[in-house]
């Protein structure tokens, strides 16, 4: 007899207790058959099943027991194949009597897939699927009908929605560009497109395959200005990609690392410096208790864990929902199966009443990681959990894990931030590659205040700095390898800025860029920034000669000396006549002794005479006798028409000098041959010219072929039957004329060769941009800008083809000519450029006389003073030492006495004969004046 211990009789009935019970829940048990069609790579699956199942089992009261299970292992290309052992394993259950209630399909994607899922339409087998893909991406359940919907049930696995974040991401950052990066517990196969659909964020989406494809893809983001890197994959990927960019220096504020993984653990890499916004799932708070117990008890060890828990979910809520359609008895009892023999596909299989979703989604059974969802297929998911936390790496250390935030799994669901402001450190300062050329006022090159660098000033660069503060963003310039704006070759082959762009080596193309036709087949443009620019012609400014003595080079100096031989020739004729007539004053003067006009013309009195007839002065007293007045007349109708002659001479010359304009416009320049004249070699003026001449060519060839056809009648040929050439040949010429001229290379060539010009009608003119040559005529002015503007074209900025930078930009400068901001830059850069230099107004026709050219006539009034001055000087020294002496060297010691009375004591003078009386007493007289004595008598 057994004897059973107190203390032990308590358990033995629990024991006999949990026996009856199970004995009791194994009489109501659900026996279920299974078709399990797995891919081979998927081996998470096939171990979470047996895990599911060993569950079940050892958990009686869920209700269930899987009788036949038939587990497929698929994978390939090749349809029929899968298919066939489909067939198989389907027919098998059927001969064995154990149909399969449920398929459970966990295949990823790609032709073994879409075989399942044609397979199980066909058929009509209730199946739910944990296959990859959204709404429509799976092609054989793209068109169910309502009653295929209820069994046929696609749930997203937790792979397929965690690329979603990165939307979500670049969203909430506001990121423009993105290099996404992905290893095989990802696909993205359907992604490529969708992703990132509608966002204006330039992005690229490459798979890791080995560590060679790391460097290559690292490299290739770099290469086309990828900054934002997104990494998807396990933690040992993960790290190997961030060493390679330690290794490459892609850390830093320029750079933004965000790394997502399945996997649990901390991030590690060999990162010297690196800030990295590392996302992981979390497992909600109210399962991981469950969880715990399904890794320790029943095995659940597969990684990663945050998809071992969703297949074992996805396995136990698909049987419970069986379980519970056959217990509430809205499982069919009569369900008929069709093996694929039988199979007419003119003749579908239907099946009714088998509402397989509506028990999914009321499903209350609580989750091992996350509550599911359950909507239409491609929209049904684990609403699972990833944590973001900002992780900083110094010395490949890990010093600071912060929990930063979260974002719940779904296909468009926003980041919860804790902090705004730490989300800032997780997005990379947009910088952008800005191509340019050098060209003054637009883009200045200069060395930076501290010399050890070089940086930018100028139009563009106020303008680009004004931009950016409306967007936000930051740049770095260089300039185009061969500073050129960019121009197509007979090839079709882009050069300069423009080809930096079509090669996605800039960004942007900032400078003096002209908007063409054919750069806006490759290049999208912004609205234009700048007013419509032409091409004009830069020459040397003529150089009107200017001289002081400006108005004695009217007449040779032939004729000057021919004037002066006149004036003394004159005058000492008038003297002669003055002397020699009987009728002068000075031998007749008792006749003119009552006349108030006295005046002797002796030597001096005729040289002022003749020099001051030909003022408006006049000269004053004329002579008495008639022979030196037919002399004064005859030298005053002289000194008219010489003077007559200098004034009109005068007025002419110096306009004359002002005219001097041989080039005024293209069509001047083109009728000339002195002057040479050539754009830049490449530049947009050359490939104008060079055009025009083509289509001049064409033209004419056009023209000549019609006029030689043979087929055209005498009626038809005689319209076509001109004197002239219908079109005009200039630019054919000019083009010809330019080669001639050999066109230079660079800007500062052609200046040079403008500047070097013998004169403004002789020499070389440029050809080019307006904005080229007003520079140059600012800060030069021995240059002038000449005709009006030709072919004018706007200026704009340029962005790679399909850039979202451009509607960002429109907008910017939109607003910024609102508010008259690019009027500013333009008065900034060229009325007030520190550059500019005060040149000195040219003479033209409109302006009086300079002082350069009339000047020398106040010379000549400060010389003729000055020798007045001196005349004055001499006449005093003359007056009081030399006559002085004179008039006391004709007097004796007795009759220079002085008498008692102190009375003067005139010298006895001596008398001449009856001929000369007049004279001498003239003489005495003129003496008497001189010293200021009266005569004897009116003493």
């Amino acid at each position: 007899m057994l004897t059973i211990h107190k203390p032990m009789r308590g358990i033995t009935i629990l024991l006999l207790i949990n026996t009856l019970f199970n004995i009791g829940l194994s009489q109501n048990l659900q026996t279920v058959n299974i078709l399990f069609i797995n891919d081979r790579t998927n081996e998470v699956a096939e171990e979470t099943l047996n895990v599911a199942l060993n569950y079940i089992r050892r958990n009686p009261r869920v209700g269930l027991m899987i009788d036949g299970l038939y587990s497929v292992k698929i994978g390939g290309d090749d349809a029929s194949a899968i298919l066939e052992t489909l067939c198989v394993n389907y027919n098998a259950s059927i001969r064995n009597n154990k149909p399969p209630h449920l398929v459970i399909d966990t295949t990823i994607n790609g032709v073994a897939s879409e075989a399942v899922k044609s397979f199980t339409a066909a058929l009509a087998l209730p199946t739910v699927s944990a296959s990859y893909g959204q709404s429509g991406d799976i092609r054989q359940w793209r068109n169910l009908d309502g009653e295929q919907q209820k069994y046929l049930i696609q749930i997203s696995p937790p792979a397929d929605l965690i690329p979603e974040i990165v939307r979500s991401i670049v969203v909430a950052q506001n990121i423009t560009n993105a290099g996404i990066m992905f290893d095989d517990t990802f696909v993205m196969d359907h992604k490529y497109k969708s992703l990132l659909q509608n966002i204006p964020t330039r992005h690229i989406i490459a798979a890791i395959d080995d560590t060679t494809s790391i460097k290559l893809h690292l490299t290739r983001f770099r290469d086309v200005d990828i900054v934002n890197f997104f990494v998807l994959g396990k933690l040992s990927i993960i790290k190997s990609v961030l060493d390679h960019a330690n290794s490459n220096k892609l850390f830093g504020r320029k750079y933004a690392w965000h790394v997502i993984t399945q996997d649990k653990g901390s991030l590690k890499c060999g990162c010297s410096n690196a800030t990295i916004l590392f996302v992981k799932p979390e497992p909600d708070a109210g399962s991981r208790e469950k969880l715990s117990n399904l890794r320790t008890t029943y095995g659940l060890t597969s990684t990663p864990e945050l998809k071992a828990a969703f297949y074992f979910d996805f396995y136990y809520r698909s049987l419970l929902a069986i379980r519970s359609m056959m217990n509430s008895g809205e499982w069919p009892t009569n369900v008929t199966y069709t093996t694929c023999d039988e199979y007419n596909e003119e003749n579908p299989l239907p099946r009714r009443n088998v509402d397989l979703r509506r028990y999914l989604k009321d499903m209350t059974e609580p989750p091992s990681y996350a509550p599911f969802l359950i909507d239409t297929n491609g929209h049904s998911y684990e609403e699972f959990t990833m944590r973001l936390e900002k992780v900083t790496v110094l010395n490949s250390q890990s010093v600071s894990a912060e929990n930063v935030g979260s974002w719940k799994a779904s296909l468009n669901s926003p980041i919860v931030v804790k902090d705004a402001a730490n989300m800032t450190h997780f997005s990379a300062v947009t910088v952008y590659r800005v191509v340019t050329v050098l060209q003054n006022p637009f883009m200045i090159q200069v060395d930076d205040e501290d010399g050890k660098g070089v940086k930018f000033k100028g139009y563009c660069i106020d303008l680009i700095e004004e931009i950016r503060k409306l967007i936000g963003f930051e740049y770095e310039i260089y300039i185009a390898p061969d500073n050129n704006f960019g121009n197509m070759d007979e090839n079709g082959q882009w050069n300069g800025m423009v080809k930096e762009l079509v090669e996605k080596r800039a960004d942007i193309a900032l400078g003096s860029l002209s908007v063409m036709a054919e750069r806006e087949n490759v290049v999208d443009f912004t609205v234009p920034y700048y007013d419509l620019v032409g091409i004009t012609i830069l020459m040397k400014k003529p150089q009107t000669p200017t001289s002081l003595f400006k108005f004695l080079t009217v007449l040779e100096n032939d004729v000057w000396m021919c004037i002066l031989g006149a004036y003394f020739f004159t005058s000492f004729l008038m003297w002669i006549f003055d002397r020699w007539s009987p009728y002068s004053y000075q031998n007749n003067r008792n006749k003119y002794k009552d006349d108030e006009e006295k005046r002797e013309f002796n030597l001096k009195e005729c040289l002022w005479f003749c020099m001051t007839s030909l003022t408006p002065q006049g000269g004053g007293e004329a002579p008495k006798n008639l022979s030196g007045r037919l002399v004064a007349a005859t030298w005053w109708l002289f000194g008219f028409i010489i003077i007559a002659s200098y004034t009109a001479n005068l007025a002419a010359f110096l306009t004359v000098s002002r005219l001097d304009t041989p080039v005024e416009s293209l069509d001047d320049l083109s009728k000339q041959y002195k002057i040479q004249y050539a754009p830049l070699n490449g530049s947009s003026a050359m490939t104008y010219f060079q055009r025009m001449a083509d289509i001049e060519t064409r033209f004419y060839e056009i023209w000549k072929d019609m006029s030689l056809n043979d087929s055209l009648s005498e009626v038809e040929r005689a319209k076509l039957a001109v004197w002239d050439y219908p079109v005009s040949d200039k630019y054919t010429k000019m083009w010809q004329a330019m080669k001639e001229a050999k066109l230079p290379n660079t800007l500062e060539e052609a200046i040079e060769r403008v500047q070097s010009s013998k004169s403004s009608s002789e020499g070389f003119a440029y050809l080019g941009d307006a904005t080229d040559i007003r520079y140059q005529v600012m800060i030069d002015c021995h240059l002038q800008m000449v005709g009006d503007e030709f072919s004018r074209k706007p200026y704009a900025i340029a962005v790679q083809q399909g850039s979202p930078l451009k509607d960002q930009f429109n907008n910017a400068i939109l607003l910024l000519l609102n508010k008259r901001k690019l009027e500013k830059l333009k008065e900034t850069w060229w009325n007030l450029n520190p550059e500019r230099i005060q040149c000195e107004k040219q003479d033209n026709q409109s302006d009086g006389i300079s002082i350069h050219n009339i000047g020398g006539v106040f010379i000549v009034i400060f010389v003729g003073i000055g020798l007045a001055c001196f005349t004055l000087a001499f006449e005093y020294w003359w007056y009081k030492y030399k006559k002085s002496s004179k008039v006391a060297n004709t007097m004796n010691p007795k009759q220079m006495a002085m008498n008692k009375g102190g009375e003067f004591t005139y010298p006895v003078v001596p008398t001449f004969n009856t001929t000369s009386g007049m004279r001498s007493r003239s003489i005495i007289q003129g003496f008497r004046r001189s010293v200021g004595q009266s005569s004897p008598k009116q003493k």
